[in-house]
């Protein structure tokens, strides 16, 4: 395994204007000569391992089995713009800092992947791109953008376009975080520990299925006293770690997240998953309130490339997908290695 490293493109065009210096960072695990996966972040995730979402989660070690192996793959993780790693507000000098910084697209994300893959790292073909959430949505994105260039991809718990219910959902915890005390309209010169965890408190509301609160799973068997303490320590304290601007860029792109746009205005939905050349895995989780399944029934229905849906029986609602319990990574993993192994 190696360190982050960091690509920088110089100037970028992105959704809402120019990034002067943008850089992408990423990290790879095994051998370049073996099939390529690639692997992007979601929300909240991050390539090294800090506050809400890691990204070595379903990646094999030595101590740990798990489909992505490095053994087999080179498995390539790349961090999304505004993540933290990746050009953020956090980490943009002046005048595109903070809430000065620009709209980012998944089709910029994408874009900038693509070269460190092609320039940098020199794969010339992705057997396949796999994703959580907002990385189910990038392989969507992927799969539309560079067809000729993706063999597979698997997108567990995400869409190739947010939903108006998904939409309203996110505007939640924005509205919690841009109305703190201590947020003052993105200029804040210390971190607003106010809104960040008022932002955490509103975002877990629907992070996991109702069955699931229903069987005090947030006491986590015995690591939580109380759904209190859970708050605070698993999603006050995961969301901690981060800046609050770079959580509302990051939150707009979900937003606005849509693979029509990112091929060429004027198509219609319907006609873009019909042409998507490279197969897909997609599997969304029973109880998922931000991506439910049947958002994700209906985009199958649309493919016919034999895409096929399999879809997670779980009572942990969005966060199944996430690494959140060993049962339900191992049907992830039981699925995604036959689907990796197939033709």
């Amino acid at each position: 395994m190696s360190q982050v490293k960091y690509y920088h493109h110089g100037r970028f065009r992105v959704a809402g204007g120019v990034l002067p210096d943008a850089f992408t960072a990423y990290r790879t695990y095994g051998d370049p000569k073996n099939p390529c996966i690639v692997f992007p972040t979601c929300y909240g995730g991050r390539l090294d391992n800090r506050g809400l979402l890691g990204q070595d989660y379903m990646i094999a070690s030595e101590t740990e089995h798990h489909a992505l192996d490095p053994a087999k793959y080179y498995i390539v993780t790349l961090a999304l713009f505004s993540n933290g790693e990746s050009s953020s507000p956090s980490n943009t000098a002046p005048p595109y800092n903070g809430p000065y910084f620009p709209a980012i697209s998944y089709g910029d994300n994408i874009r900038a992947q693509y070269t460190v893959l092609t320039k940098v790292l020199g794969v010339q073909k992705v057997h396949c791109v796999i994703g959580f959430s907002m990385g189910g949505q990038q392989s969507y994105h992927w799969a539309a953008m560079y067809p000729d260039y993706v063999e597979k991809f698997i997108a567990i718990c995400g869409s190739a376009r947010t939903s108006p219910h998904n939409k309203c959902f996110l505007e939640g915890p924005k509205a919690a975080l841009v109305a703190s005390k201590d947020f003052d309209n993105g200029h804040y010169k210390a971190h607003p520990d106010i809104g960040v965890r008022a932002f955490g408190r509103a975002y877990s509301a629907w992070a996991y299925g109702q069955t699931w609160f229903r069987q005090h799973g947030y006491l986590h068997d015995g690591k939580y006293a109380s759904l209190e303490d859970f708050l605070r320590a698993e999603w006050e304290g995961g969301f901690l770690e981060w800046d609050a601007n770079d959580l509302l860029t990051l939150l707009h792109t979900w937003q606005d997240g849509d693979i029509t746009e990112s091929v060429g205005g004027g198509v219609e939905l319907a006609d873009c998953l019909a042409g998507l050349k490279p197969r897909g895995l997609i599997m969304p989780c029973k109880t998922d309130l931000y991506f439910p399944p049947e958002d994700s029934e209906n985009e199958v229905a649309l493919m016919k490339n034999g895409s096929r849906l399999v879809v997670i029986d779980s009572v942990w609602g969005h966060m199944a997908g996430g690494g959140s319990n060993d049962k339900d990574t191992r049907f992830l993993d039981e699925q995604i290695a036959k689907f990796l192994a197939e033709a």
